[in-house]
């Protein structure tokens, strides 16, 4: 074995879309699926048709509402079920795991921040103060010096590049400048956007609403992966996979993907 990949997906829902999951992790064999909205407490959540693809499971379950996982084919171990800097949020949106692969290690994490609507509303407020203490605990993981991933809907579209009508979402909270900043500052501390880095001027989507958007393609990107310097290193290979997107009885998101190498070096 000389590369794992590494997928992200907000599922929008685990067991309405467990049907099209499990097709794709059979389909595609990914090591590491990073899920969001799962919206289903962890005991309800269909681990049994998961596990028998010899996944591991570790949940952030909540009822009806987001809901975080991280699979993986390698063990995972120092499981941390909240950002340590906003313990008293009882919203699930971040686990985070160290995953082992043949003495590799690399620090992963499945992020669901707030979407943030309407602006100029308590739910934009919480959106900021989830991203800022987000942002400072992404930060502080640096100062470890490891391999770190994290991935996830980040319900922030960096700018132009990334939607297909930017006229659309001037008024969104996926596209206001003090949300955009956040993620700036995010990457100007020493995290890769892994898309952006591999793909250079490409628009491409992981997210178009339901009716015909996708069909128009007048989608956005707010799924992302960003990666410390020791795990850009290792990364190959970045791209977004729409097939799920087209299927029927579809989330709203699709998957993207990262392949890393995991030869000793």
């Amino acid at each position: 074995m000389t590369s794992i990949s590494v997928a992200s997906w907000n599922v929008n829902s685990i067991r309405a879309r467990l049907d099209l999951l499990v097709t794709w992790l059979k389909e595609n064999k990914p090591d590491i699926v990073l899920l969001q909205e799962l919206k289903a407490l962890e005991e309800v959540v269909p681990k049994e048709e998961i596990e028998d693809l010899n996944y591991n499971l570790a949940i952030k379950g909540q009822k009806a509402y987001n809901g975080v996982a991280i699979l993986s084919k390698y063990p995972i171990s120092d499981i941390n079920y909240s950002l340590p800097n906003l313990k008293n949020d009882v919203q699930s949106r971040y686990i985070e795991a160290w995953v082992d692969i043949n003495g590799i290690g690399f620090r992963i994490a499945s992020v669901y921040a707030p979407n943030g609507n309407p602006i100029f509303s308590e739910k934009y407020d919480y959106k900021i103060r989830w991203l800022q203490a987000f942002k400072e605990y992404a930060i502080e993981l640096l100062q470890n010096e490891e391999p770190i991933i994290l991935g996830g809907d980040y319900n922030i579209c960096p700018s132009k590049l990334d939607v297909a009508n930017e006229e659309l979402i001037f008024e969104d909270a996926i596209y206001q400048k003090e949300v955009k900043n956040i993620y700036r500052e995010i990457l100007n501390f020493g995290y890769v956007d892994a898309f952006r880095a591999f793909n250079n001027e490409k628009k491409d989507f992981t997210y178009w609403d339901y009716g015909q958007a996708f069909y128009n393609n007048i989608g956005v990107r707010i799924d992302h992966l960003l990666l410390s310097s020791l795990a850009t290193d290792r990364c190959k290979k970045v791209y977004i996979d729409r097939n799920p997107r087209g299927k029927k009885k579809p989330s709203d998101h699709t998957p993207i993907i990262a392949t890393f190498s995991v030869n000793n070096k």
